[in-house]
């Protein structure tokens, strides 16, 4: 008998739910079956695709390769039946489920507030969920449909993404307003000797983009102090003798000064982006309209 007769859509939801969760009972509790009923389907996938797709360890399920290569396939057979089964019409006022946004502080800050006001305005069951930005897994969120759009900077995202750019933006170089620094005018060689606060969403990492900057002038910047994120920074300012490059649109206290540098300012794009799966997504393309509209994208 032909192996896509023996094939059904149950199926493939529990050998995608196996491989995320890589356990069993895990899977069992999702589907609403016994363990004993998710191990059946298991064998039975097993016999149609002539491959283990799983070993058992002690941490639980490990995918064989052939099945880590059926991954996406599934997502877009089941994403592509969704679709099939969905109503041509979108109403926002009854939809339901939940939409994920990971975004940087800054974004949260200056793009969430009212993208989540138009949300709550239209679509009042839709529930919303905001992660903190992580770029180490990032793509794992995203290709495992955990993150339905990220709101951040380019070099943060994979290029292979999807994205649009939502507006410009430059650093300012900012200090305590009692700083030796404060009203003179500086070149970037002035402003490299100081101690730095950069702000660096990688783990462990005294580097940010800005970096590029000085090195292109020859120049390696005195980096003191990394942080995960701007909103913290205003405070360590405050505290110490560093200074730090920040947004121009992040707000600045005032106890702080933005400080005279000669050269131009270094200037970026701040971008929302998203998996590539959902670029038939009603829902996502709904949320995307929003978010274009908030800054003036046709």
């Amino acid at each position: 008998m032909n192996k896509i007769n023996r094939l059904e859509v149950k199926q493939l939801r529990i050998l995608l739910a196996l491989l995320r969760e890589k356990n069993v009972s895990n899977v069992a509790n999702q589907v609403g079956l016994t363990q004993q009923a998710v191990s059946d389907q298991l064998r039975k996938l097993r016999d149609i695709f002539n491959d283990r797709l799983f070993i058992r360890s002690a941490q639980g399920l490990v995918p064989t390769a052939f099945a880590l290569g059926l991954e996406g396939q599934i997502q877009d057979i089941l994403k592509g039946i969704e679709t099939l089964l969905a109503p041509d019409e979108f109403d926002p006022v009854k939809v339901t489920g939940s939409y994920t946004i990971c975004a940087t502080d800054y974004a949260q800050k200056l793009i969430l507030p009212q993208l989540l006001c138009d949300i709550r305005n239209k679509a009042p069951h839709l529930k919303i969920i905001i992660r903190d930005f992580e770029i180490e897994g990032l793509n794992e969120l995203m290709v495992n449909d955990r993150v339905n759009l990220a709101l951040a900077f380019p070099s943060y995202v994979p290029d292979s993404y999807s994205s649009v750019k939502l507006f410009s933006e430059h650093h300012v170089c900012v200090a305590s307003n009692q700083s030796h620094l404060a009203g003179r005018e500086l070149s970037l060689s002035d402003v490299a000797q100081e101690p730095q606060i950069v702000v660096s969403v990688s783990n462990s990492n005294l580097k940010n983009s800005v970096d590029t900057w000085f090195e292109n002038a020859g120049l390696q910047r005195n980096v003191v102090i990394s942080v995960p994120c701007f909103s913290v920074v205003p405070g360590y300012i405050e505290s110490t003798d560093a200074i730090s490059f920040l947004p121009s649109k992040a707000k600045l206290n005032d106890n702080m000064v933005e400080l005279n540098i000669i050269e131009p300012p270094i200037e970026f794009d701040v971008i929302a982006a998203w998996h590539a799966r959902s670029n038939q997504d009603k829902l996502h393309n709904w949320v995307l309209g929003l978010l274009k509209k908030q800054y003036g994208i046709d």
